[in-house]
């Protein structure tokens, strides 16, 4: 039989006897569900909306205490909470199984894929103008991972967005970037410009020597193309570093 939800334990009568809330006892105003459908989802704390994706606690511990646990792990922090795997939430915490941290991570999945979305349908009306605009439309993209990704990110002649695309997928030091794929990419699209971005999932912003010997290889092959490369971004979760902004590229 599935144990109920409890939300707290009173002070120890003797220290075998506990008597306990259930989530179902709770003022309607302090229930996470009928709280977002009275208020609107919007007006729920990071706890609440945890507690929904998980839907039910553990035996001595309701569902919003064990988020308002979670989010205590990470220092209330969602982005380090998205960057941990299923495994290790499932580990980590006890009344997280696997199911629960399966569920986690597809909601905070199916938040990335609908900021892609919404940068992507707004591409063609953005004009990049410097190294914190193209911060802005790829940070969703690679900014919490666990692993390295290189994006390139093609611009017409004025500046606008035309194409974005992941040139490889690596691990959690280095990923593999074929200059090839890159410049064939840029020719399909008749791009004029294009700016490379990547992460680093150590927190570094820092770019290593296989960084700048890309960034090198990329912006030599460009000219004899005729394609301008404006800049090379690290993107980590505190930040970015900009070739062009350090004085890099020249």
């Amino acid at each position: 039989m599935k144990q109920p939800d409890y939300i707290g334990i009173e002070e120890d009568v003797d220290a075998k006897k506990r008597s306990t809330w259930l989530v179902k006892d709770m003022s309607p105003d302090d229930k996470p569900r009928e709280k977002a459908l009275a208020n609107g989802i919007e007006t729920l704390s990071s706890t609440e909306l945890l507690a929904i994706i998980f839907g039910s606690g553990m035996k001595g511990k309701s569902v919003v205490d064990l988020s308002r646990e979670i989010l205590s792990g990470v220092e209330n922090r969602l982005d380090r909470l998205a960057q941990m795997s299923i495994q290790s939430l499932s580990s980590r915490y006890a009344g997280i199984g696997p199911a629960k941290a399966i569920s986690l991570a597809a909601a905070i999945e199916l938040g990335r894929r609908c900021q892609r979305e919404i940068e992507t349908n707004r591409d063609k009306d953005v004009a990049i103008t410097g190294s914190d605009s193209i911060y802005r439309e790829m940070r969703h993209n690679v900014e919490n991972l666990q692993h390295e990704e290189f994006w390139a990110v093609y611009l017409s002649r004025s500046n606008k967005i035309i194409g974005k695309e992941r040139i490889s997928k690596g691990g959690v030091a280095m990923t593999v970037v074929d200059v090839k794929i890159i410049l064939k990419s840029a020719l399909d699209r008749l791009a004029s410009g294009v700016v490379l971005v990547h992460n680093h999932p150590s927190g570094n912003k820092m770019p290593s020597v296989q960084d700048d010997n890309i960034t090198n290889r990329v912006k030599e092959a460009s000219k004899l193309l005729d394609i301008n490369m404006l800049d090379h971004l690290i993107i980590t979760s505190s930040g970015y570093f900009s070739y062009h902004d350090e004085g890099r590229l020249n």
